[in-house]
Order: structure tokens, then sequence, then C-alpha cells
């Protein structure tokens, strides 16, 4: 696919700073991403799609393991998920952290290596056990009392699984109290301040079955601040001092899990990541020191940062509403696709692609075509005043927790995915289609 582009605009500096750093802006008004024009992608493929840019993907990935170059880094899984994703990621040399037997069996068919995978979950299925026995995951990430001898049992007397804690270490973080898990009373993970913690971790070590190799912590999404991350570490590493002193066992991994911020409109705060990894290993080096711990490997499980701004959105515009002083701009997509305004009151940046406008720019509501008064893309943004039917409109940051998220609402089905690396479009997902609806449908 041949196009024509304008001047590029450095990353990092207005409206495109969002963007992938591939983003360059066309004629009359269109964006291209990965070396392909948003516009061209719409009209092939249809909308709404969701455009991954495979260079951003794997630059972010190489970003990780650059900062971290003696850590694990351990991709989200749940944060995206498909077969070539699978493939970038173990490619650019990360391991993958799995909720499910789903998302367990997709990454081992795809070909990654079941000794990099890691399986969480605060309430693990039979079958997510017996899957991740079975394919012979690394870790297995015990998050209650009740699956240390659920998993001791699977395992049975001649077998033995590697296994991880996870505690938590009581800090409050995140961008919202429904993504916050660094504190007690919310439903992940062992308390460390009313023992629950440090009694799982004894009845671990108590079992034959189970290798405890470290412990495990995840306090938040969408944290932008260093500060929380090295509270909580300095609780874990005296957490693992507690546990050679009463045990006699030090624990050679210690995994911090994930939660990195990312902005989704120009000049938001985002985390500072070569902040962040000089200051926990510096944290970490001093603590196990005064501690006299032999320092445990450090694993870190980013998804939103890796894949979030890889991904743009394109709808289609329905229909413009003029509702007293409101503007309402309905789209092709919504909900169902994008559930997260309606969970966490996310706010995105929209953008005309495809025409150039010279109207004056107008407060605008961007809503999908759900049957939900909550069913709101971008509350309160600038868009042209003269936007109409038909009009294509590209949202960016959109790789994370969007598709991952989607529903059968209305069965609209969900769309496409469609990846762009080096002036090429491939589909890497199919759109749903009401076939898809009928055959899963068998009742009658």
């Amino acid at each position: 696919m041949t196009i024509t582009v304008l001047p590029a605009i450095p990353a990092g500096t207005g409206e495109l700073s969002i963007w992938p750093a591939s983003t360059v802006p066309l004629p009359h008004g269109g964006l291209a991403v990965g070396g392909v024009s948003l516009a061209e992608i719409a009209e092939r493929f249809e909308t709404p799609a969701y455009v991954l840019d495979e260079g951003e993907v794997r630059g972010r990935c190489r970003t990780y393991r650059d900062a971290f170059p003696e850590s694990g880094v351990l991709y989200a899984a749940k944060a995206f998920l498909s077969r070539a994703m699978v493939r970038w990621v173990a490619e650019e040399g990360l391991g993958l952290d799995v909720c499910s037997a789903g998302e367990l069996e997709l990454a081992v068919t795809a070909g990654f290596p079941p000794e990099r995978i890691v399986l969480h979950g605060n309430a693990k299925s039979p079958r997510d056990i017996e899957a991740a026995l079975r394919l012979g995951v690394g870790r297995i990430v015990i998050d209650s009392p009740s699956e240390i001898a659920r998993i001791a049992a699977a395992v049975g007397l001649e077998g033995r699984q590697k296994v991880m804690v996870r505690v938590v270490p009581g800090v409050s973080a995140g961008g919202h109290d429904k993504i916050r898990t660094g504190t007690d009373g919310q439903k992940f993970g062992l308390s460390l301040t009313d023992g629950g913690a440090q009694h799982a971790i004894a009845r671990v070590l108590g079992q034959p079955q189970l290798e405890l190799t470290g412990l495990h912590c995840h306090i938040g999404s969408q944290i932008t601040e260093v500060k929380p991350y090295l509270v909580a570490l300095r609780r874990m590493v005296g957490l693992m001092a507690r546990v050679r002193d009463v045990h006699g066992t030090e624990l050679p991994e210690l995994d911090m899990g994930g939660g990195h911020g990312i902005a989704y409109r120009p000049g938001e705060a985002a985390l500072d990541l070569t902040a962040l990894a000089r200051r926990l290993r510096a944290e970490l080096a001093e603590g196990c020191a005064a501690a006299n711990l032999t320092v445990p490997r450090l694993l870190i499980e980013p998804g939103r940062a890796v894949v979030g701004p890889a991904g743009v959105a394109l709808y289609r515009v329905l229909a413009v509403k003029h509702t007293g002083e409101k503007v309402f701009v309905a789209v092709d997509g919504g909900m169902s696709d994008n559930p997260r305004p309606a969970l966490y009151g996310v706010r995105y940046a929209p953008r005309l692609i495809g025409r150039h406008s010279t109207a004056d720019p107008r407060t605008t509501t961007v809503v999908g075509r759900h049957c939900e008064a909550g069913d709101i893309l971008a509350e309160a943004v600038e868009l042209p005043g003269d936007i109409h039917p038909g009009d294509l409109l590209a949202v960016p940051v959109a790789g994370a927790y969007q598709l991952s998220m989607a529903s059968g609402y209305n069965l609209v089905g969900r769309p496409a995915v469609v990846a762009v690396h080096e002036g090429t479009a491939r589909l890497l997902v199919r759109r749903e289609t009401l076939e898809d609806f009928r055959s899963r449908d068998i009742g009658g």
C-alpha cells in the first residue's frame, strides 16, 4: 500500500503525543500508522476496527527489556491476547502471565514456551489448574488458602509444581477504586496485615508437591507514580526476611506485578519507566543488604503499557444529534467493544480523520450504539462543528482492556483486529458475525 505522507510530527509533541510513534499526518486530514492509512483500513476492513501497530508493540517490549535487563518481564495477557501478540512477545524475549485456561491454551498452542508462563487468578477453576499442570507452566500464583491443597492434590504424590504466594502489602494505588488491588478488603491475594500471607507461606513450605519460588504482589492499575511500588517492595522484602528467619528459607524471586500507567490524552501523566527500574533495583539492593538477604530475581508484569499505546480504534459516525446545548455524535461501536468509560469513567481523545475540516471546534459527546444511557465513549471532547454521518473517528491508546473485555451486547459483534507494520496491513482477528451467534445458539 503506497501512501503520501506529510512531514512527521516528532513523537511526544502536540496532539499526536499519545499515538504510536509511527503515526504521520497525510494530506486532506488523514493519518497513517505503521505506514498504512487509517482511512484505507476503514474502507478495506470496515468499522468498527482495531488497528495494532506491531512495531510499537515490539518497541515497547524492547524498552522493558532494556530497562530491566536482569529481571523477568512478563506480558500481562489480560490486556490483549491473540496468536500474533503471543508470537511478538515471545520473539522479543518476554514471559507471559495468564489468568485462565483459555489464555494459557491459546498461548501454548500458538507456540509460547509454557515454562515462561505464570498462571494467576483469584478463583482458579479445576480446568485452569489441570491445564496449567498438563501444559507445564512455570509458576502458579496462589491467591487463596484453599488453592494450596487443591494444587498439591492435583500435582500428585510424584509431581512438583513451582508456585508463588500473592501478598496484599497494604498499599493503595491506581487510577480508580475498582482497579486498586494492593489494600485489604478486596478479593485478591493474602493479607500481610492479618497474617494470612504468613500462614499461607508456612503451609506451602510444608507441601512436598509445591516448590515456593517467591512472593508476588500487584498493587493496582494505571499507576503513574513510582513511590507506591517502593513502599510495596519494602514490605515484601521485610516479609522475605521474616520467612528466612522463621523457616530458614531464602526465596529466590520477587514479582512486583504491573499496573504501569499510560497517558490516554495529551498532557496526562504516565509512569516513568526508567525511574521505576532504577529506583526499584536500588531499593531492592538496599533492603536486602540491610536484612542480610540474597537479592532475589525481580519480575514485573506490564500489560497496558506494552499494548495500550499501540492500538487505535476506528469508528464510523452514524448520527449527530443536538439536544439542548449538547451535541451527541453516535458511532457504530460502543460499550460492547470498549466498556472502560462506563466502568471507570475513562476519558479518550478521538480525532476526525479522512478529511480536513475548517469548521470551528465544538464540545461534543461521542456515544455508542447500545441501549444504555451510559454507553459513552468520550465525553466533552472537541471535534469539528461540521461533523456528520459517514465521517471517520479514530481513538488512540485503544490497545488494552477494550477488545479483551468486549461483550456480545445487542448481538452487534466484536470488531476485527488489524495489524499494521512497515506499510502492510493484515487481519489478525476477523470480525464476529451473525453466523457466529447462530452457530453457538443450539436451542430451539
